[in-house]
């Protein structure tokens, strides 16, 4: 709009000075209009003048390992600039990955990196892993008398392959000296449904044991030589703490706070160490070479204080996003939870994300596209 200056010496007859006047007026109310005026995009302009995405809900589904930190972060996301509800269901790593493939959900999250012949499943070009948190897999086991248990990757092997049967067996109580261990059978509980968890466990097996390596091996489903699975971490620590004579194997906050004891694990510089935020700290940061697309275990590190059973786990999402409005509001979800989201780890006994890790995170969210541009663009 053209701007007519106004001055003393040009004040004019009375009536047309209130004609001006009320043109000022009119003007000036049109300006503020504009002003107000909703982003062309559909998106809420913010205080800020940046625009939010008029998306209102995300969906994600997957990882039970990652549940109780999704819950809080879930919780408070809400809250923040932009924020919006995310709709997440923990169905297990293996479930979340064939729901993102399928076009279910907007994510999926897992604490097993996707393999090639998933990735090779994709109908929609590249998928992104973005780490989200690390945590410690548990040896919880309910035991009557016993309060606190050592074990060594060779034995766990050996029990998980059925070669081990009672808690007395000589190999059990030679490192639990003073332990009064029963004569009790050993129930073997594993999980029963595709699960990242599981392939952090089974991948820790197998380098430890070459006989678990040979006839078992590695994944987010095996074929368990015993036991009886349940579903989902929930379904681990229940079926544990409801069975007298029970091991299984779960991420660190199930055992906490169903107040299930746990064992110190014999680790590769032949400590024993139990777990807890420190030592899977300690044994993530004995990892430094990290492939470029981030998929990687870090089980068995070295360093005398690390936890061998630890993961790191992932988000999933597609590099090229359909929708252009979702993939922004994914793209700032996901900005969030690997900055101010992680506020939430440690209260919760997961290791918030090493700074490296968190610089590689901004590339792979950078690297979403949304149409011809880049998903995220805020600053």
């Amino acid at each position: 709009m053209t701007h007519y200056p106004f001055s003393a010496s040009h004040q004019g007859h009375p009536r047309l000075r209130s004609f001006g006047a009320l043109l000022l007026l009119g003007l000036l109310a049109l300006l503020a209009a504009c002003g107000n005026s909703p982003s062309t995009s559909g998106g809420t302009t913010t205080g800020s003048g940046n625009t939010c995405p008029s998306t209102k809900q995300l969906t994600g589904a997957g990882s039970t390992f990652d549940n109780p930190l999704f819950s809080k972060m879930f919780q408070e996301y809400p809250k923040v600039k932009c924020g919006i509800n995310v709709n997440y269901q923990a169905v297990g790593s293996g479930a979340g990955i064939n729901n993102l493939l399928q076009h279910i959900v907007d994510f999926g999250a897992t604490d097993a990196p996707m393999t090639d012949d998933q990735l090779k499943k994709s109908t929609s070009g590249p998928i992104l892993h973005i780490p989200i948190t690390i945590g410690a897999v548990a040896i919880s086991y309910n035991l009557s008398g016993v309060s606190q248990l050592k074990l060594t990757g060779p034995i766990l092997a050996a029990i998980y392959e059925g070669k081990i049967t009672t808690w007395d067996d000589p190999q059990i109580k030679a490192i639990n000296s003073g332990v009064n261990l029963p004569h009790k059978n050993i129930t073997v509980v594993h999980r029963s449904d595709g699960s990242g968890t599981t392939s952090i466990f089974t991948h820790y097996l197998s380098a430890v044991s070459p006989d678990w390596q040979s006839k078992v091996g590695a994944g987010t489903t095996v074929n368990w030589p015993t036991g009886v699975g349940a579903k989902g971490s929930s379904g681990v620590a229940g079926q544990v703490k409801n069975t007298d004579g029970a091991i299984g194997y779960v991420e660190l906050t199930y055992v906490l706070a169903n107040n299930i004891p746990y064992a110190l694990l014999q680790n590769a510089a032949g400590k024993f160490v139990a777990p807890s935020l420190d030592s899977a700290k300690a044994d993530a940061e004995s990892f430094t070479n990290i492939p470029a697309d981030l998929r990687f275990y870090i089980v068995n590190g070295s360093g005398d204080n690390a936890y061998p059973i630890t993961g790191f786990s992932w988000v999933v999402v597609y590099q090229n996003q359909s929708n252009s409005d979702k993939g922004e509001a994914l793209a700032r979800l996901l900005w969030w939870m690997v900055h101010d989201g992680q506020q939430y780890a440690q209260p919760l006994n997961y290791v918030p994300l090493p700074d490296t890790i968190v610089s590689k995170d901004e590339a792979q969210i950078k690297a979403m596209r949304c149409g011809s541009s880049a998903c995220y663009s805020a600053s």
